[in-house]
C-alpha cells in the first residue's frame, strides 16, 4: 500500500435508510485499519443536499466513495446514481451499490447508469460484515481513487 494511503482519511458517504444496516456498516468500518470518516444520510434527497453542500451540509467534505442503497425514500438510488454520474463535478466519485435487490433489471440499470460496483446485501450477519470488509479492503487498500477535490 502506498504510504499516502496510510495517512489519508478517506471520506465515505453511506446513503442508507435502514438504521440497522447503517449501524452495522459503521461499526465494521470503525474497526478498520484504514483511516476513514463515514457520513450517513437516510434518503436520496438528503444525499443530494450533501453532495451539493446545501442546507446543513454546507461545510462537508466531498466523499471519496459512496455506498448507495437502491430502495430509498424521497429519491431512490437509481435516480441519485443517474444524477451523480451526469454531473461533471461528481461523476468521478466511485459509487458502490449495496442493496437487497438481486433483480436482473436493477443490476443492468445500475451498470447502464455507470455504477462502479453492485453488491447484494447478504441476509446472514457474518456474511454482511464480510461484504463490508471486502468493500473496505478493495476500495480503501487496493484501488487508486481519483485525486481528492472539493466541490
Amino acid at each position: 500500500m502506498p504510504p499516502e494511503h496510510r495517512l489519508k482519511v478517506l471520506q465515505i458517504l453511506l446513503v442508507e435508510d435502514s438504521k440497522s444496516d447503517a449501524v452495522l456498516i459503521a461499526e465494521t468500518l470503525c474497526e478498520s485499519k484504514f483511516l476513514n470518516k463515514l457520513s450517513i444520510v437516510r434518503d436520496g434527497a438528503e444525499a443530494t443536499d450533501y453532495l451539493y453542500k446545501r442546507g446543513k451540509y454546507v461545510d462537508v467534505t466531498r466523499p471519496d466513495l459512496i455506498l448507495l442503497d437502491l430502495n430509498l425514500p424521497k429519491k431512490n438510488g437509481r435516480e441519485l446514481l443517474a444524477e451523480i454520474k451526469a454531473d461533471e463535478n461528481l461523476k468521478t466519485i466511485p459509487v458502490v451499490i449495496l442493496t437487497t435487490s438481486s433483480a436482473e433489471a436493477d443490476i443492468l440499470k445500475s451498470y447502464q447508469l455507470h455504477v462502479n460496483c453492485y453488491l447484494v446485501k447478504p441476509v446472514d450477519l457474518e456474511q454482511f460484515v464480510e461484504v463490508v470488509r471486502s468493500i473496505e479492503h478493495f476500495w480503501l487498500a487496493l484501488v487508486e481513487l481519483p485525486p481528492h477535490q472539493d466541490i
